[in-house]
């Protein structure tokens, strides 16, 4: 488990004050980076402080296990008479006792190797819970990039509709071109009023999903620094086989598994060593009185001592410690069989997250190309119109490809940022993907 991620998930608001963040009612008015969005989150997401409440749980659950390792101490008082008419005979006694396991065959070692590993796996949890969170979070973060660029091209869009229609007009009244390229470009201009509508109703949609995971009201307004224009630089393209060995190290559910199967190894132990004796030490010291002339007027006392070695064993518990054995036994295969089914899993995620990254640079270039080929056929065709050597469908057909080009583009560059989050999530290593920043070119 990653130390700077524990770090960063139980301590996110260092900066900005862990109080004063969990009471914010609106979100700050500032231009928020992708680091401080995802800060704003941890401080106030219950999600992930149930999921650390639940590894501080089983931080305790884990020391209470060394608790076999000590003695235990009872102490006791007591009062009694023999008969309740009368008031002679009072008894009283008080006593203290002491016991220490001496030898348990290795059961109580068992017992606290089991705990922690049971903490560990809890550890883990937690660990993937962050991550996953802190996923969710950037995908949330460029959808909202890419709902505001799509807003932005729509404006762009209903710019150059506009100037369509302006020339459609003119044309028109000069005698060039007839009434239907006046029609069209009606429509045209109609049209891109209606898609930056849905634009700006998308990213209201989208800014909502946002907020609501920082845990503020959808209505609230956020505004979120854009990222580099240029991304995806061949040298963070690295091997397969190194990702997997990364993966192998450092993936939570994996390594969750994996103290899941250590832990139920030692309960498989712990349930056969409860067949085996154990050797104990005890010590006593106690003392009675007893009064027998009336209440208080004449007590006699006596007081004792013991110590000793005791040694026990199960001898018939009505099957129940062979069927627990034999459950215990059951228990550990399963989470050998986990841990396997666990890894393959994992490799396959990152195989894919792997691919689906190299596609989206692949995407991101061709998308380029595609918007530079699109806005300048949009140009040429423009200006062709208004010397009459194209006609308004050409130009509307221009317009239509540079609008889905632009979009395209901004789909595939914040697509990109994703699949790269979603390698290092694969990896189980998405704090340092997101600090490493500077390899964007």
């Amino acid at each position: 488990m990653r130390k700077f991620l524990l770090f960063f998930a139980v301590f996110p608001c260092a900066v900005y004050g862990a109080d004063d963040c969990a009471k914010l009612r609106t979100v700050p008015d500032m231009v928020l980076t992708l680091q401080q969005v995802i800060d704003y989150g941890l401080c106030r997401n219950p999600q992930t402080s149930a999921a650390y409440a639940s590894y501080r749980a089983s931080h305790f659950t884990k020391n209470a296990a060394y608790a076999s390792y000590l003695p235990t101490v009872d102490a006791g008082v007591s009062a009694s008479r023999a008969s309740i008419k009368s008031h002679k005979d009072w008894e009283y006694g008080a006593s203290l006792s002491a016991r220490y396991l001496i030898f348990d065959f290795g059961r109580r070692t068992s017992d606290v190797a089991a705990a922690l590993a049971t903490y560990r796996a809890a550890g883990f949890d937690y660990d993937e819970t962050v991550q996953n969170y802190i996923y969710s979070v950037i995908g949330a973060y460029y959808e909202l990039l890419n709902a505001n660029a799509n807003v932005e091209s729509a404006k762009m869009a209903l710019t150059v509709a506009q100037t369509a229609k302006d020339t459609a007009d003119k044309k028109f009244k000069a005698g060039a071109v007839a009434k239907a390229d006046v029609y069209k470009a009606d429509t045209t201009l109609a049209s891109a009023e209606l898609k930056l509508e849905r634009a700006k109703n998308n990213r209201e949609i989208t800014k909502g999903n946002l907020l609501t995971k920082l845990s503020f009201p959808a209505d609230n307004e956020i505004t979120i620094a854009d990222m580099p224009a240029s991304f995806g630089s061949d040298a963070e393209s690295e091997n397969i086989d190194k990702l997997i060995e990364i993966a192998r190290k450092q993936r939570p559910d994996l390594l969750r598994a994996t103290a899941n199967k250590d832990a139920a190894w030692h309960r498989r132990n712990i349930a056969f060593l409860k067949n085996l004796p154990s050797i104990s030490a005890s010590a006593s010291i106690g003392t009675n009185a007893q009064n027998v002339g009336g209440l208080f007027d004449d007590v006699r006392s006596r007081a004792d001592g013991r110590i000793g070695i005791s040694v026990s064993m199960p001898i018939f518990a009505g099957f129940a410690n062979m069927y627990n054995a034999r459950a215990a036994v059951a228990q550990y295969d399963a989470a050998s069989d986990n841990e396997r089914a666990v890894s393959n899993n994992a490799m396959m995620d990152v195989f894919t997250a792997y691919q689906n990254y190299k596609t989206a640079k692949t995407v991101l270039e061709q998308t380029a190309a595609l918007l530079k080929s699109a806005t300048e056929s949009e140009r040429v065709t423009s200006g062709m119109y208004r010397v009459g050597r194209a006609t308004m469908l050409d130009w509307q057909t221009a317009q239509s490809e540079l609008v889905d080009a632009r979009n395209q583009h901004n789909a595939a560059k914040y697509d990109l940022y994703i699949k790269r989050a979603a390698v290092a999530l694969a990896i189980g290593d998405i704090q340092s993907k997101l600090d490493g920043g500077s390899d964007v070119e």
